[in-house]
């Protein structure tokens, strides 16, 4: 086979799977990821079931590549608003990358709950999602560790209860933090995406009118929570 041969068939596999993936994100937006079906994609574009096995063997591939991308999506956005404002104290940094978060998941509302909406019966998220869902996290830890490193952060102490809990976690998240920083982090980070999951799925609708500032208010909030200063 020649080079060009290869490499067009490469590009003609690149092409019909994002057509795939476009058609499926359709059907998500209609009806919702239970009901997403191969078969249905398969009509929709023209092609016979079999044929798209090729590309996805299961519902549950194509699942997971919807959500590997959604997570790398919303990443990538958060990752790119922070940079712009790199430079400026851990307070702004913080605040800028829970805006992008929330710009993000309105302007994406489908995607934003197939990863943190309600699970997909039958489905299971396998290990190689974790990667592309963690890169919001390990953003947010890395304005706090910088924070911890500078002038230091200062959280409130942790009940003895926790202190075990606080440890495992801060194991896993980042053991260079103090164990009580590692919980606020957790909590903060389960807030911004239950502030986020409310606006997109209406549960502030006849509550909050203002969202924007909000938004603003409470993710400010949250940076204090974990420790951040304003002066920083």
């Amino acid at each position: 086979m020649s080079s060009a041969t290869s490499g067009a068939r490469a590009r003609a596999r690149v092409e019909v799977t994002a057509a795939i993936k476009d058609e499926a994100r359709r059907q998500l937006a209609a009806d919702g990821a239970a009901k997403l079906s191969l078969r249905a994609v398969a009509r929709e574009l023209g092609m016979v079931s079999s044929a798209l096995y090729r590309y996805f063997p299961s519902r549950d591939d194509l699942l997971t590549a919807l959500i590997i991308d959604a997570y790398d999506s919303l990443g990538a956005a958060v990752e790119e608003a922070h940079a712009e404002v790199a430079a400026a104290g851990s307070v702004r940094r913080w605040t800028v990358a829970c805006e992008a978060v929330r710009s993000w998941a309105l302007d994406h509302p489908h995607e934003y709950a197939l990863i943190y909406g309600s699970p997909v019966p039958g489905y299971s998220a396998p290990v190689t999602t974790i990667q592309a869902a963690a890169r919001v996290g390990l953003l947010l830890v890395g304005i706090v560790r910088d924070a911890h490193r500078g002038r230091g952060v200062a959280v409130r102490p942790l009940p003895d209860a926790l202190r075990a809990e606080a440890e495992r976690l801060g194991a896993d998240l980042a053991p260079d933090l103090p164990p009580a920083v590692n919980m606020a982090l957790v909590a903060a980070w389960a807030q911004l995406f239950g502030l986020v999951g409310f606006e997109v799925f209406g549960q502030f609708n006849r509550v909050v009118e203002d969202r924007s500032a909000f938004f603003s208010y409470a993710t400010t909030q949250l940076a204090h929570s974990v420790g951040l200063l304003d002066q920083e």
